[in-house]
């Protein structure tokens, strides 16, 4: 399994995006908008959807995620960063079997922090790993619609003409 993303937790998005293309020269940030990470569950019980505002952006093969939380109460989101406070929060892996992935880490010593699904019922997961590596880890299936928003990602810098930092995804 190999690392494809790394994401961060920011106080503003916007801000976030200027900030790390000036000092990183990355661009363009993909998203921007805010969306539902829904049928939530956390810590194995159910909990409200989480909202948050994000954009991805390709250096290299990386992919770099910035998230903005917009909603309160439980999470994986919520258990890595109080109000305010900034940081890496999780690296993401995708795996053939969810299930079987799933069950290895927790095997290894970690925690389902919480479970949502995403666009078309696409399960996905953050596993509580910050006693091990300082963070939490996302894992997702091998889906073809994650693979594309990756692949999306890692084509717009050939394509952007430096106008507009963040880029909706419906135009990228």
């Amino acid at each position: 399994m190999e690392i494809v993303q790394v994401c961060y937790m920011v106080k503003n998005l916007e801000q976030a995006c200027e900030n790390m293309h000036r000092l990183l020269g990355v661009g363009p940030f993909l998203g921007g908008i805010e969306f539902d990470l829904a049928n939530h569950k956390y810590r194995g019980e159910p909990a409200r959807p989480v909202t948050l505002k994000g954009a991805f952006v390709q250096s290299g093969e990386l992919n770099i995620e910035l998230l903005e939380l917009k909603s309160e109460g439980p999470s994986a989101f919520h258990d890595m960063y109080l109000p305010g406070e900034e940081g890496i929060h999780h690296v993401a892996m995708f795996c053939v079997d969810y299930e079987q992935r799933k069950a290895e880490l927790v095997a290894r010593g970690c925690t389902v922090a919480s479970e949502f699904t995403f666009g078309d019922g696409i399960q996905i997961g953050y596993i509580d790993a910050r006693h091990i590596l300082g963070h939490m880890i996302e894992i997702y299936p091998d889906d073809p619609t994650i693979h594309d928003m990756y692949r999306i990602a890692r084509e717009a810098p050939s394509r952007w003409g430096g106008q507009n930092l963040i880029v909706p995804w419906e135009d990228a």
